[in-house]
């Protein structure tokens, strides 16, 4: 089970979109170097003012490229980057990963599956009425979250468009991913 990266990107500074770029290089514990998010503590400004000693378990924002083909179906032009996320991903179910799933990206780097992004309002500020297209609902009619999922760095090294990505998945019960 794999698939490829489409896209990396990063950003110094806090916005809602980040730069595609030719590579980033991911940090052990801390996250992509550079990016406004990297950190062992939260970095997300809503969490910091709750709690700012918070474990940062969102160093890595990916997001699979698919959803961009799903939200242009409706309407939407989204590119790699644009929803805030550092890996775009081709060819991989990331939404139905299990906590504790192992992301290998291209030769080096590992990243451990935390969890879901929730999607922020600020969504809809960067195209309106998106929201309701990254917030679904399921078969059974829960909520579904879309906008891709959280990761630590587990090993670090660079991450390029166009490496492969190895998913190891945990053992035990695979438990199904929740907003972190």
């Amino acid at each position: 089970m794999g698939g490829t990266i489409a896209a990396v990107s990063s950003n110094g500074a806090y916005s809602f979109t980040k730069p595609n770029r030719d590579s980033i290089t991911l940090l052990a514990g801390l996250g992509v170097e550079g990016d406004v998010h990297a950190g062992t503590t939260v970095k997300h400004r809503f969490r910091m003012e709750k709690d700012p000693s918070q474990p940062n378990l969102r160093q890595v924002h990916l997001i699979h490229e698919e959803l961009f083909d799903e939200v242009r179906e409706a309407g939407f032009e989204v590119a790699a980057g644009e929803l805030g996320e550092n890996v775009t991903t081709r060819g991989i179910d990331l939404l139905g990963l299990p906590v504790g799933t192992r992301l290998r990206l291209g030769g080096e780097a590992v990243v451990e599956v935390t969890g879901l992004r929730n999607p922020c309002a600020q969504i809809d500020t960067f195209q309106k009425g998106l929201m309701k297209q990254v917030v679904g609902r399921g078969e059974d009619g829960t909520v579904r979250f879309k906008s891709g999922i959280m990761s630590v760095v587990l090993t670090g090294g660079a991450v390029r468009p166009g490496d492969s990505i190895e998913v190891e998945l945990p053992d035990g019960p695979h438990l199904p991913l929740e907003i972190v």
